[in-house]
């Protein structure tokens, strides 16, 4: 009885589900990402191939959703069936931990905002701010083990808490556009050694994929969706509501700021901005209204986490002890595991000379690798011809899936060779939980290609450590 309960997710749900997931953190530090990186061209055509990339593999989501019904365990079931145990394990893995990190960042952006009104949080990094956050980690936990994700009143205050500061902040901006402004942030500081304007959209890349982040949020609750169709649908209209937000918030403060001052605010950006414009009052505003935002999308984003862990168990992709659920339905072991995971991340902070965008981007290149699996398995899909009978339809499929799996591509690419290696950092040691989770199902651990997978991966991982030793790699 209490399955059909669950089972009643319509289309509005689920598109509040794919906002909610998308409009997080990330939006709140937008002016400054790019006015650090770029002027309003270079952020143009970022958001022009980010968004194009971005499309196709929402459309990629929605055809699976429609052809395979029955993978219903997330993002990293399609990496299992397209390309083996062992990646998607790493599929799962990559997404689960992706997400940890994703965490990791709120709580970077919280002690951040308040560093502005408290100076002992300073940037984010002091031991006070690394204090604070931790208790917060905790009494979260404790909260989630009584089954609060139940309280769908949370939900309903945190998506109106989060909405109502990102348009005032777009309608003020509006009212204050200053075209000569505009046009002189139009190509950005040329200075002649300064980077090219492909190099200026590079430095911009993994920001883009870290606000897309969620944009599979319908489809990792697409179980309980109402009618199976809504899964795909909801991802497009979240994700075209969730572009239009994000473009005007990155774009609009080079109408009321020079770019070498949007660069200099301090995290989150937008409250920066707001108060360049009307006074102190508008930092005061976004700030609580990032806080509440931000707090509630941790709360989203914990259960999430520990959703991930406890599925993959269930796949048999993950030790056993992850699908065990506590006396209020909560999967505790995954959610005590996740939670350790953050503590160990924000504590590394201390050490980091710029921790939010060291965890913005980590965070987007794991998630990347599942990004990128699903993508090909849609296009060996429509290749093959699997579940097809329209010819059109296949071929339409077959380019769409092309062209997210090269969208992908390229955003490992744009990251850059650091966090390729820094991501192999996490995702070799990380194995040790397929080892177990085989030894206890008693079957193969590798096949010959997936033996060259793990190989690659801890080349990655020591090649990490001796850069991080030497100092090559700065974090």
């Amino acid at each position: 009885m209490e399955h059909s309960t669950e089972k009643k997710l319509g289309l509005m749900a689920l598109t509040a589900m794919v906002v909610g997931s998308m409009i997080g953190a990330g939006i709140f530090s937008l002016p400054r990402t790019f006015g650090g990186a770029t002027g309003v061209i270079g952020a143009i055509i970022a958001w022009a191939i980010a968004g194009s990339g971005m499309y196709t593999l929402a459309r990629v989501f929605q055809t699976l959703a429609e052809r395979k019904p029955r993978l219903d365990a997330g993002v990293f079931a399609y990496a299992k069936a397209g390309f083996g145990d062992y990646l998607g394990f790493l599929s799962a893995f990559g997404y689960w931990i992706g997400s940890c990190i994703g965490n990791v960042s709120y709580w970077v952006l919280i002690k951040s905002t308040l560093g502005a009104f408290f100076p002992i949080f300073g940037d984010g990094n002091t031991v006070i701010a690394i204090a604070t956050a931790s208790a917060g980690i905790w009494l979260f936990h404790f909260l989630i083990l009584r089954g609060v994700q139940q309280a769908a009143f949370i939900n309903a205050v945190v998506t109106v808490a989060k909405v109502i500061p990102i348009l005032l902040f777009i309608v003020v901006l509006f009212v204050a556009f200053k075209l000569d402004l505009f046009r002189a942030n139009l190509w950005g500081v040329q200075a002649p050694d300064g980077p090219s304007l492909f190099e200026q959209v590079r430095l911009t890349m993994l920001v883009t994929v870290f606000v897309f982040l969620g944009i599979e949020g319908a489809s990792v609750y697409s179980r309980y969706a109402s009618q199976r169709s809504h899964v795909g649908v909801a991802t497009l209209i979240g994700f075209v509501s969730a572009l239009f937000l994000m473009v005007l918030v990155s774009l609009l403060p080079y109408a009321v700021m020079e770019q070498a001052d949007i660069a200099a605010l301090r995290q989150p950006s937008m409250a920066g901005v707001l108060a360049a414009v009307v006074g102190p009052w508008g930092a005061v505003f976004i700030s609580a209204g990032l806080l509440i935002s931000v707090l509630g999308a941790y709360l989203a984003w914990s259960l999430i986490c520990a959703e991930v862990l406890h599925a993959a168990s269930n796949n048999d992709d993950m030790p056993r002890i992850f699908a065990r659920e506590n006396k209020n339905g909560v999967p505790s072991a995954a959610l005590w595991l996740t939670n350790i995971i953050v503590q160990l991340f924000v504590i590394s902070t201390y050490w980091s000379t710029d921790a939010f965008a060291l965890m913005l981007s980590l965070t987007s290149a794991m998630s990347l690798i599942p990004y990128f699996l699903v993508a090909g398995y849609g296009f060996m899909l429509a290749r093959r011809g699997e579940t097809y009978e329209d010819g059109k339809a296949r071929q339409r499929d077959l380019v769409i899936a092309a062209i997210a799996a090269l969208y992908t591509a390229f955003m490992v690419y744009a990251g850059g060779m650091k966090f390729v290696l820094l991501s192999a950092l996490l995702y070799a040691p990380g194995s040790v939980l397929y080892y177990w989770a085989r030894r206890e199902q008693r079957r193969r651990l590798f096949t010959r290609f997936e033996l060259l997978v793990f190989v690659a991966a801890w080349a990655g991982c020591i090649a990490a450590i001796v850069g991080l030793v030497r100092g090559w790699i700065a974090i």
